[in-house]
């Protein structure tokens, strides 16, 4: 580990998620994420929304007073079937000014000092996974014809977990099985 061996180390609960401990030591969070949208919100507890998956807390703390804060997920679940990048999250435990970066394997989007707007192109090119990037740039794409800060289309958006729940996959029946350069059919 070199220079950073004893600067990283697990957080003690009794004084790990106190504001101004994490202030004054100017960490650098990382935690994880169940999903997170395009434009930089992230969901940390709840399952489809619903269900709560971790009770710890924490993340909250760190995401509002850390000097850095990076949230950690995967880019596809459950052998691609569903997309942890989505529209948007059903659930939002940070929203997207608590995100500095959101990594996955794909690879680190940095959100510093990014718009909700500015920030949507660039987790889409950089985080989305490939097979619904397509996907993903076209919603972007048709939100830009409305006016605002943060862009949705909510039936657009939820229609994605809807179909999750209904079908168990994200992808659009027309879309399952077909390359990622297929065009989107609505």
């Amino acid at each position: 580990m070199g220079s950073c061996e004893n600067k990283i180390f697990p957080r003690p609960q009794e004084i790990g998620n106190h504001p101004e401990v994490i202030r004054r030591r100017s960490v650098i969070g990382v935690n994880a994420a169940l999903a997170c949208d395009i434009h930089g919100n992230v969901n940390s507890t709840h399952v489809n929304g619903t269900h709560m998956m971790t009770g710890i807390g924490g993340s909250v703390d760190f995401a509002r007073n850390a000097y850095l804060e990076i949230f950690v997920t995967k880019a596809l679940a459950n052998d691609g079937a569903l997309f942890l990048i989505a529209p948007m999250v059903p659930h939002m435990d940070h929203n997207e000014y608590h995100a500095d970066g959101i990594a996955t394997e794909i690879d680190l989007a940095d959100l510093s000092g990014l718009t909700p707007r500015g920030r949507a192109p660039t987790i889409i090119q950089n985080r989305v996974h490939p097979s619904y990037r397509e996907l993903a740039a076209d919603y972007l794409k048709r939100t830009t014809q409305r006016e605002g800060q943060t862009l949705h289309l909510l039936e657009k958006a939820f229609s994605w977990h809807i179909r999750a729940r209904q079908t168990g996959r994200m992808l659009p029946t027309s879309r399952v099985g077909l390359s990622s350069e297929a065009p989107m059919r609505t």
